[in-house]
């Protein structure tokens, strides 16, 4: 598993000409040229512009997806309403719908918007709980919290939103990172959400720069694609590091364990 990353850190600091060398360490043939031309980015859009456009999506993802789910999963998990267990089986079984198949209604509806070529696509739906993975997750996660703590929260006046607030949100940290870790990860690596919605080189997310420097039709620079790689990895690697024990920790408490 270590091998591609490490030869893909090696091939990014070889000249192109030499990327085909299978060796782990660049050599004599060291160089950061490709950095340079990265960084340049592409249609004169330098790479600056592609880690900011996709640190917009990826942070507004997460904050829609933890805020909007563990709306829903606190409904769910604390409240008693008509056809709550029949709406969260509903909920459950939108998992097994492929995206491929809202996707052409979506976008009709997104058009009419006239939100093409923008974010909104990208961010929009996530404010309104759409990822039923993340309500399933902060479900469990609240189910597993006493309800003995709500009833004293009652007792001393307290109603659904400072529960929420004040107790079952600072209780579900670890399932609240796992949320957010997962839908950034996501976020930053979705590939074929912004190439749908997203046409303008200017507004061009990390994953769609690397397909325009490496398109088959222009001149090889494969030097500069895995560089660029390397580049757009770093993000995702400093989160999980960051948060690994949370990650963990989430996991091991929401009811997902083997």
């Amino acid at each position: 598993m270590f091998y591609p990353l490490a030869w893909m850190v090696s091939a990014s600091l070889r000249p192109d000409v030499a990327i085909n060398n299978y060796s782990l360490w660049p050599g004599r043939d060291f160089t950061v040229e490709n950095y340079v031309r990265a960084w340049q980015g592409v249609g004169g859009i330098g790479f600056a512009k592609f880690f900011l456009n996709s640190l917009i999506v990826a942070v507004a993802t997460v904050i829609g997806n933890v805020v909007s789910c563990a709306m829903a999963a606190y409904a769910f998990a604390r409240i008693n309403f008509a056809f709550r267990q029949t709406l969260f089986a509903v909920m459950l079984i939108t998992l097994m719908i492929p995206y491929h198949a809202v996707l052409i209604p979506q976008y009709l509806m997104f058009r009419e918007f006239g939100w093409l070529n923008t974010f909104l696509p990208l961010v929009i739906p996530k404010l309104l709980a759409t990822d039923a993975f993340f309500i399933f997750l902060l479900t469990q996660f609240f189910r597993s919290i006493p309800r003995e703590i709500d009833e004293a929260a009652r007792i001393d006046g307290a109603g659904h939103v400072r529960i929420f607030c004040a107790i079952i949100l600072p209780l579900s940290v670890p399932a609240l990172a796992t949320a957010a870790i997962f839908s950034f990860i996501h976020s930053w690596n979705d590939f074929f959400a912004p190439l749908v919605y997203l046409t303008r080189t200017a507004n061009f997310t990390l994953p769609l720069a690397l397909r325009a420097i490496g398109d088959a039709s222009a001149e090889s620079a494969f030097g500069a694609l895995f560089a660029m790689s390397v580049l757009s990895l770093l993000p995702v690697i400093g989160v999980f590091i960051a948060f690994q024990r949370l990650l963990v920790e989430g996991i091991a408490t929401t009811g997902l364990k083997g």
